[in-house]
């Protein structure tokens, strides 16, 4: 897969809204969606990494998963190692106690499931918890490592299904975060199989841009960052997420993805 610059400043884009909500601009009350828009383009190029090393009869998981883990575990390991000494000195007992149970979780890729059998993402407890960002990260290693072997298996057996089979899944798991959001709030917000269609979304574009130039259109483009933007202003803590809503980033990254090439407005 060739590089796409205007991809990095999607991923900027992606990035500043979480940040500025958290500090708690109330312009920025939706930009948790920033998160969402990661994970459409995580799916897309992980997706695209994979389909040109199956193509060329070189993929191998051990040198996917250890190239992976090159890119995210030094700075992961950073951040855990500068959070201890702050967390050691100014947390009592009992707090100091939940943190360290996250350092675990963390390091497993489960920082999620934990996050989400202590409370809501939105809940005030929440920011009394320095790693609790990674939560996004658990469920995309949970996607890497479990992506990347289904994907193994379909283009071996059932190469002329993949596509299908990627998209039926995508529906499957927006069809459960649907009725998550109704009925389990807290677990539909943090675990991988209400998350997962986002990345598959992703997916199904890199499946559309296998050997075929890349489409160009200032309008489609253009639609796909006002989308983003509309979300990032409009959305806020009582927007049932992810659920259908989540359609409007994702869509919107989608579109970039197929149409914000280089010369584009948008790009």
């Amino acid at each position: 897969m060739h590089y796409r610059q205007e991809i990095d400043g999607l991923r900027a884009i992606a990035v500043l809204p979480v940040i500025l909500f958290h500090a708690g601009i109330t312009a920025f009350r939706g930009g948790y969606i920033g998160v969402d828009v990661f994970f459409v383009i995580s799916g897309y190029l992980i997706t695209g990494i994979i389909l040109k090393d199956l193509q060329l009869g070189q993929f191998s998981i051990l040198r996917f998963y250890e190239r992976r883990a090159r890119r995210i575990l030094p700075a992961l390991f950073l951040v855990m190692l500068v959070c201890i000494p702050f967390a050691w000195m100014w947390m009592p007992p009992q707090h100091y106690k939940d943190f360290s149970k996250s350092l675990v979780a963390v390091a497993l890729f489960a920082s999620n499931v934990l996050f989400y059998r202590e409370g809501g993402y939105f809940d005030l407890a929440a920011n009394e918890k320095p790693l609790l960002h990674t939560w996004s990260l658990a469920v995309e290693e949970q996607y890497y490592l479990l992506f990347s072997v289904l994907l193994i298996i379909l283009w071996r057996f059932r190469q002329n299904l993949t596509f299908s089979a990627i998209a039926l899944l995508a529906f499957l798991s927006l069809s459960l975060s649907e009725w998550g959001w109704r009925n389990h709030p807290v677990p539909n917000f943090y675990l991988a199989p209400t998350r997962v269609w986002e990345f598959l979304a992703g997916s199904i574009v890199a499946f559309l841009h296998v050997n075929k130039s890349q489409q160009s259109s200032n309008i489609a483009a253009l639609l796909g960052f006002v989308l983003i933007l509309f979300s990032i202003f409009y959305f806020d803590e009582n927007t049932p997420f992810p659920s259908i809503y989540a359609m409007v980033p994702v869509g919107g990254t989608v579109l970039i993805l197929m149409y914000g090439t280089k010369g584009t407005w948008v790009a």
